[in-house]
């Protein structure tokens, strides 16, 4: 069944200080420094990325232990909290999402929880923390396969709206396929930054939708931000419900090369030895009485 996923602002305010505090509890905290404000911080951090190298999957795993509190050990977050996966995301858009908190663009909602962690890294443990994380496999949730009861989806399951709309969109609505810009199984490109979306959280996936069907953000920069804002903004209530929950359940199969190779070990393996039958017992002679536990029938 689907779930009304809702966080009071109490709530949340809770949540983010319950996993900072387990984050510093259960790593090396970092070097405390008075609280600042977002005008304060390092405007030109993203602007720094392009003065790196590529990064260092081994640094970065140094670097990476006070992420485990929230997005978990090899970047897939515990269930049922309300990080994203992070596991499998390219190196560029792990490292422009970090400068963009240690600026303070990024500062609503859960953001703002990112900006203590971001902002003594370095342009370099940025590109380093993204290149570990890019190293693991993410994993992927369950989609909600329910039936739509009414209205335009009525009979399909609930999942397949969002599957829908993430293969073919809706052209009479101007609201173009997901995957052409996230890729046919939500790997994303990272040439252009674009995140690899499969098996995304949920969670994570309805609040991102829903704050750009807003049109409102802190960023400076809006270019990407309103492409996303002129897609989702179409989108009803059911529909990004829908797409969150296709996206949680989307993985990638077995390439073909890969399937050939488990057909091949089936077909190759040996059949098994048939079962030995046992040899008929023999008829008594004449006059002889059966040998057999019961006795005959009377007559």
């Amino acid at each position: 069944m689907r779930h009304a996923r809702a966080i009071g602002v109490a709530g949340l305010a809770a949540l983010v200080a319950g996993a900072v505090a387990f984050a510093q509890s259960t790593v090396e905290p970092l070097e405390e420094n008075p609280p600042v404000e977002v005008s304060s911080l390092d405007a030109s951090a993203l602007a720094a990325l392009k003065q790196t190298h590529a990064g260092d999957p081994e640094n970065g795993a140094t670097l990476a232990g006070t992420c485990a509190a929230c997005h978990g050990l090899d970047g897939n977050p515990p269930e049922g909290l309300p990080y994203p996966r992070i596991a499998g995301q390219s190196e560029r858009y792990i490292s422009q999402q970090l400068a963009l908190f240690k600026s303070g663009e990024r500062n609503t909602g859960l953001a703002a929880a990112m900006i203590p962690f971001a902002t003594p890294l370095s342009p370099q443990d940025m590109r380093d923390l993204g290149a570990f994380f890019a190293t693991k496999s993410p994993g992927a949730g369950i989609a909600d396969d329910g039936l739509v009861e009414g209205g335009a989806y009525d009979g399909m399951k609930f999942y397949e709206i969002g599957q829908q709309l993430y293969r073919t969109g809706d052209a009479a609505r101007g609201v173009p396929a997901c995957l052409a810009c996230h890729g046919p199984a939500g790997q994303g490109n990272p040439g252009p930054a674009y995140p690899a979306v499969a098996g995304q959280e949920s969670a994570y996936v309805e609040r991102r939708l829903q704050g750009y069907r807003s049109g409102e953000t802190s960023l400076g920069d809006r270019h990407l931000f309103d492409i996303m804002a002129e897609v989702a903004a179409p989108l009803t209530d059911q529909e990004i419900q829908a797409l969150a929950s296709y996206l949680q359940g989307l993985h990638q199969r077995p390439d073909a090369a890969t399937l050939a190779a488990i057909e091949s070990a089936r077909a190759s393996a040996p059949a098994p030895a048939p079962a030995t039958e046992a040899a008929p017992e023999a008829a008594p002679a004449e006059g002889e009485q059966p040998t057999t536990d019961e006795a005959p029938a009377q007559g």
